[in-house]
């Protein structure tokens, strides 16, 4: 029987060993790297639909909450270990998409996901002007400039299918994907003055960090049932857009993306698959998205 106690120690060693390495995976995809596939042609041609991306979770360090409240969608506080770097303008980065059950309340799908480039950090002043990004104070072109020229170039004849209108839409303020902003991007701890303009614009912000309704009623602006002349904000916020504009729901759409919904930044294409063919795009395989 010796030869039977032999087999079943390597046995037992080979499940110890599988074992251990699946825990290292697990902790792996948590702590360091994540994978996801590309559905859409909204980034392209940066990233194609079927390619699927590596992202590094340790530049702004990986979330820890309770994934069970998240999957029941109840409200869950996000925490983040250090992490080893800042997010950039022009980084590519993974996200919870901030609404997925109403457009004007935040809230976090443990399985709605989208890509779009970082336009905008927090404490950055941004627009749209004449379809082209900018930034105050910054002289570098943002985002993907050909899309760019492409909606500077629209008319109403060419403009058919793509919704012009943007956030927060609203008649009065009236910003187009050819003139949006100036909009302040919050940065935590940064302070904002209160008034009918402002009320619209971070409305769903505030109520989002306050859980309390924000309203402007006889020319004065409430939080709740207490009347504020200005607001401090608690977290950091980013402007995103995708790199294919004419079919992007992103910031000019639906408004600022909030710090703790980014999974990571999204560094390389680790497998293409075209899905018109099956057919593996091997030129795409391994490409650093930039």
């Amino acid at each position: 029987m010796k030869w039977l106690h032999k087999y079943v120690d390597r046995l037992l060693n080979l499940f110890w060993g599988i074992g251990i390495l699946l825990l290292l995976w697990f902790l792996l995809q948590i702590t360091v790297v994540a994978t996801f596939r590309i559905p859409t042609d909204s980034m392209q041609p940066t990233l194609l639909p079927g390619d699927n991306i590596l992202v590094n979770k340790s530049i702004m360090g990986a979330r820890i909450f309770d994934i069970w409240d998240m999957a029941e969608e109840k409200e869950v506080e996000i925490h983040r270990l250090p992490g080893m770097g800042k997010v950039k303008r022009n980084d590519v980065l993974v996200f919870h998409y901030p609404y997925p059950h109403k457009s004007d309340s935040l809230s976090m799908h443990l399985l709605k996901y989208y890509v779009k480039r970082c336009i905008a950090l927090p404490g950055d002043t941004m627009g749209i002007r004449k379809g082209y990004y900018y930034i105050k104070g910054m002289d570098e072109p943002i985002g993907n400039v050909e899309a760019q020229e492409r909606i500077a170039r629209l008319d109403k004849e060419d403009a058919r299918g793509i919704v012009m209108d943007t956030y927060p839409w609203d008649k009065y303020i009236d910003w187009t994907i050819q003139d949006f902003g100036p909009l302040h991007v919050p940065a935590a701890g940064q302070t904002v003055a209160m008034d009918s303009t402002t009320v619209k614009l971070y409305r769903n912000l505030v109520e989002w960090e306050q859980k309390k309704p924000l309203s402007w009623r006889a020319d004065k602006v409430y939080l709740d049932d207490s009347l504020i002349q200005e607001y401090r904000f608690q977290e950091n916020y980013y402007f995103v857009g995708g790199d294919y504009m004419e079919n992007s729901k992103d910031s000019r759409y639906w408004g600022l993306l909030p710090e703790p919904y980014i999974v990571g930044v999204a560094t390389r294409i680790w497998k293409s698959v075209d899905k018109s063919t099956g057919k593996t795009r091997w030129d795409r395989v391994m490409k650093k998205i930039e």
